[in-house]
């Protein structure tokens, strides 16, 4: 009997497994200085979590959200990709993004990796506090990107 039970048992963790890769993934979800797709190959530069400011409003110059989502092919078909910038009172800091996704995985593999680069100028804060990058797929909320933004008086001379 302890046999059969431990049996199920695994056939149930390789259950959970393959369904595990099946289902939508998101590989990378980063703030960065910069970021580029180039040839499918995500490439980031100065992942950060922290502004410190001694001006506010503070504006911060170019900075980019870079991030890598992982289809099965049981997902082919079309999906939206949504992302909001917003502060800790859910306010939004820019416009909402909408990027569409066409996927069409290819006979020969089980996956499909999509890289999705939004490049920001000019980003303005105008109070510290918690800031979140939320992305959502098809509706549903799958990640988030926390940004903290802190005020610094200048050193005196």
């Amino acid at each position: 009997m302890e046999n059969a039970a431990r049996e199920s048992d695994n056939r149930c963790r390789k259950l959970q497994v393959v369904h595990y890769r099946l289902i939508m993934n998101i590989q990378m979800a980063v703030l960065c200085d910069a970021a580029t797709d180039y040839g499918g190959k995500l490439n980031v530069l100065g992942t950060f979590d922290t502004i410190v400011t001694s001006h506010l409003p503070a504006v911060y110059p170019q900075c980019s959200i870079a991030l890598r989502i992982a289809f099965s092919k049981i997902e082919e078909g079309s999906h939206k990709v949504k992302v909001n910038f917003v502060d800790e009172d859910g306010r939004f800091v820019m416009p909402s993004i909408d990027m569409p996704a066409e996927i069409m995985v290819p006979g020969d593999v089980n996956f499909l990796v999509r890289n999705f680069v939004i490049n920001i100028q000019q980003l303005k804060f105008e109070k510290p506090g918690q800031y979140s990058i939320d992305i959502a797929i098809d509706g549903r909320q799958e990640s988030n990107i926390p940004l903290s933004v802190r005020h610094q008086e200048p050193a005196k001379p």
